[in-house]
């Protein structure tokens, strides 16, 4: 394998430094979050090496539950030369909206849960061969 020079990584060093996997930086490429970078002429992809810290910022970011759609969002603003503050703000105000959806979801999921455990532990068993009538009757 070539030797990278002092401003080019191959993918098995970004993805070291990064933290990733090279499968997610393929994926990140395929998806157009992260520059497909140069070539060498061998074929070897050449990162310059601030790729580590948009591979880093992208995590961050997803930590944060961004989609992949909302960093390139992000990252299409900044490299504009605008602040995406104000976007991000937005797309953070609407990811707790989710959450708090799905977190009402899942008290009536473990309500329900509940409740049907509660018929289980009540019913009589159901004879050979029948199917679960407490299933049956939700």
């Amino acid at each position: 394998m070539e030797q990278s020079d002092d401003t080019d990584l191959r993918i098995g060093e970004l993805s070291a430094l990064a933290g990733v996997s090279t499968h997610t930086l393929r994926y990140y490429e395929r998806v157009g979050i992260l520059p497909r970078p140069p070539r060498t002429p061998s074929g070897y992809r050449a990162y310059p090496t601030d790729a580590v810290d948009q591979v880093t910022f992208i995590k961050k970011a997803q930590a944060l539950g961004l989609r992949l759609s909302d960093v390139r969002e992000v990252l299409e603003i900044s490299s504009g030369g605008r602040q995406p503050c104000g976007h991000v703000r937005d797309l953070i105000a609407a990811r707790i909206q989710d959450v708090e959806r799905r977190m009402r979801e899942l008290r009536e999921l473990r309500s329900t849960l509940t409740d049907t455990l509660a018929l289980l532990d009540e019913a009589p068993r159901a004879s050979a061969g029948c199917r679960c009538p407490v299933i049956e009757s939700s």
